[in-house]
């Protein structure tokens, strides 16, 4: 079983806009069509069976639209061979938190994706506090970029290691996500700041840049059960990154665990 625990599609009326400007602003080459049916396909060739679909609101007033639209994809797409599980997003200035949190449970969504940079606010803002403890009374997930973001790198980091520490310890949630192995090309800081914290990495747009042996120093160190397998698709490709994951030397019963069994867990299916 394979579950990529961080990937990205778009209403179909703006996916083709939406690929292209984000590609151009990363100077990234896409993997599918950013549709739902691009993601499903690409799934299909990777030999992939769930992906979680990670919505980034960049103003507090697409809260609602984004929520249907992830409610829409859960409902089309929550049998077959392949699933996709979507998130909603938060921002950490939309006006009442804990009650569009709450809104999000009741919907049967799982959690909800933030990204300190394109939301121009780091990570320690009180409105990202707010989201982390609704979501903990809310029982839900809470997925964040973390690390240098290829769109932004003539701007601060908005989630460094070391933020995210400090938040992590304040928060004291044990269903948070570090996207990007824990900070994206940050990895020597995650080793000193963030392993064996109560958090999760997922490693999406990691395998391309990090080398075996430092991703195992981090998995070892941080314990494997709580690392998710993830790519970023589509910006990397699933097959690739199952491939490069599966050629480490690692145990079967660890690869498993990131794979698909961590994932599961966390997602409570």
């Amino acid at each position: 079983m394979l579950i990529d625990f961080h990937t990205h599609i778009f209403p179909d009326k703006i996916a083709s806009r939406t690929i292209d400007a984000l590609a151009a602003n990363a100077h990234a080459t896409p993997h599918t069509d950013g549709t739902a049916e691009g993601l499903i396909a690409h799934m299909k060739s990777a030999g992939a069976d769930i992906s979680v679909n990670l919505p980034v609101l960049t103003k507090p007033d697409q809260f609602d639209s984004v929520l249907e639209f992830a409610k829409t994809i859960n409902e089309k797409y929550s049998c077959g061979a392949q699933r996709i599980i979507s998130f909603a997003g938060m921002h950490p200035l939309c006006d009442d938190i804990k009650g569009k949190m709450k809104r999000v449970k009741e919907a049967g969504v799982k959690g909800v994706k933030i990204h300190p940079d394109y939301q121009g606010t780091f990570i320690d803002n009180d409105g990202y506090i707010e989201i982390f403890n609704a979501a903990k009374d809310n029982d839900l997930i809470v997925v964040t970029h973390a690390g240098v973001d290829d769109g932004f790198l003539d701007k601060p980091i908005k989630c460094p290691p070391e933020l995210a520490a400090k938040v992590i310890k304040k928060v004291g949630y044990n269903k948070i996500v570090l996207g990007h192995y824990g900070g994206h090309k940050q990895w020597e800081k995650v080793l000193d700041l963030l392993v064996d914290l109560n958090v999760y990495f997922d490693t999406a747009f990691t395998f391309y840049k990090i080398d075996e042996e430092l991703f195992k120093k981090i998995l070892y160190a941080h314990g494997a059960d709580r690392i998710l397998f993830a790519t970023d698709c589509p910006w990397s490709d699933i097959k690739k990154d199952k491939e490069t994951f599966l050629s480490y030397s690692l145990p079967k019963e660890i690869k498993d665990k990131v794979l698909y069994e961590n994932a599961l867990k966390l997602l409570q299916i």
